[in-house]
């Protein structure tokens, strides 16, 4: 019953400001849609793909990412700074509560900001072009990646004392992770050694992936990227519980 009320007030907390949580994102995902599907639709191919077709999955997973990552870390600094966290720690909650509910609600408000992503922008990529093939693939890893995002905003929001702090964390580290992560392009298209650095980056497997359940293409194995995505989730998961536990900088 404490899970399920703190992951009812953490989605409430996000919807009440929807404009500002899921329209604004959509929008913005639409307009690099609209710019670079038309500069770059009718000159560029990848993987035999129009462009804007190559391009949206990229779209929808990296809103996905981004947003699950803001609904945990902004409700948990801004819980500390208002001074309003007190109320949970006199709680019996315990770490797995927690984190069942605040990744619970960033999971949710990920693929909300998703699949508004994807419905926003049937009228300028058919869904003909990206329904996906493998709709079994996509699923897992659109779930993997938010629920990854989310715990790692968990963390940052348990690191952060401040809102530039957490500003930094999220654009220096998730921003060009995600960025980087094969989301305009195809790494096979890089030079040998950023090809290399791309490999590195877990963000990269998750939008590899997601882009695998679309069209059946990808540049690394599916299996491969659902290895790195689900031992980067458990590593991540970890660190996340145990910081809970031990009430790191919300206890002491």
């Amino acid at each position: 019953m404490g899970t399920w009320t703190l992951f009812k007030k953490e989605l409430l907390r996000f919807w009440k400001v929807s404009f500002q949580t899921v329209a604004a994102p959509v929008l913005t995902a639409v307009l690099y849609l609209l710019i670079f599907g038309h500069v770059l639709d009718g000159r560029l191919q990848v993987h035999g793909l129009a462009y804007g077709t190559f391009l949206l999955p990229g779209l929808v997973m990296m809103s996905v990412l981004q947003n699950a990552f803001a609904n945990s870390s902004s409700s948990l600094i801004q819980s500390k700074i208002t001074g309003n966290l007190v109320f949970l720690l006199l709680t019996p909650l315990k770490a797995r509560d927690w984190y069942l509910a605040y990744v619970g609600a960033a999971l949710v408000r990920g693929l909300a900001v998703g699949a508004g992503v994807a419905l926003a922008t049937i009228w300028i990529v058919p869904w003909a072009g990206f329904a996906p093939q493998h709709l079994g693939w996509a699923l897992v890893f659109g779930l993997l990646g938010a629920a990854l995002m989310g715990s790692l905003g968990l963390i940052a929001g348990l690191w952060a004392d401040k809102f530039d702090q957490m500003a930094g964390f999220q654009n220096f580290i998730v921003m060009p992770l995600t960025m980087l992560a094969g989301v305009f392009y195809s790494v096979d298209g890089l030079p040998g050694v950023w090809r290399t650095v791309s490999h590195l980056n877990p963000f990269f497997f998750m939008v590899d992936g997601f882009r695998y359940g679309f069209f059946g293409v990808s540049d690394s194995s599916p299996w491969l990227s659902l290895g790195v995505v689900a031992t980067a989730f458990a590593a991540v998961a970890a660190l996340a519980l145990h910081l809970l536990k031990s009430g790191y900088k919300l206890r002491h």
